[in-house]
């Protein structure tokens, strides 16, 4: 019962997440409360998780890897290189899966911002008019929306941890 409940708040906090890409995309901001709202959703998924399997490793492992990456990524908020939410997304990701899929999660956030990256750099690759136009209008502002690529990788590293859960329990 314990796994089906940190499931299911992995499942809310995927949604989250999208509400958390689109808003990044279209406004160039996260919110405090939606990170902090994660925040609680991951680290509550955690603690079921822990009560399940008997072992704390990952709780430890995740609160680690994310001070680890909020003293990491905070020099280059103060360089204004990127945003404050974005920092504060990116340390709350751990806690979302886990120590154990943190690769998992690094190889998939590099693939997704390499493409925000060409997407932004090239806007001719697309297809819609409205969009590149947008596009272009965020390469001119020197703006890249990467709340989007991290909720991505998390969104894809939580379908896996998802799909892992439940050939667990089948």
């Amino acid at each position: 019962m314990l796994l089906v409940v940190s499931i299911l708040l992995k499942v809310v906090a995927a949604a989250l997440l999208v509400r958390i890409a689109w808003r990044d995309f279209t406004t160039q901001k996260i919110s405090n409360s939606d990170v902090l709202l994660l925040l609680c959703l991951g680290v509550g998924s955690l603690q079921l998780a822990a009560s399940v399997a008997g072992s704390w490793w990952d709780m430890g492992l995740s609160a680690i890897a994310a001070f680890a990456l909020f003293v990491g990524l905070f020099p280059f908020w103060v360089l204004r290189k990127v945003g404050a939410g974005d920092v504060k997304l990116m340390a709350v990701t751990p806690f979302l899966m886990g120590g154990t899929l943190l690769a998992v999660f690094s190889v998939l956030l590099l693939v997704f911002a390499l493409a925000t990256a060409m997407l932004v750099k090239n806007p001719f690759l697309l297809p819609a008019g409205a969009f590149r136009v947008y596009v272009q209008h965020l390469d001119r502002k020197r703006v890249v929306p990467f709340g989007v690529p991290i909720s991505a990788a998390a969104i894809c590293t939580i379908a896996l941890q998802i799909t892992y859960s439940l050939n667990v329990v089948s």
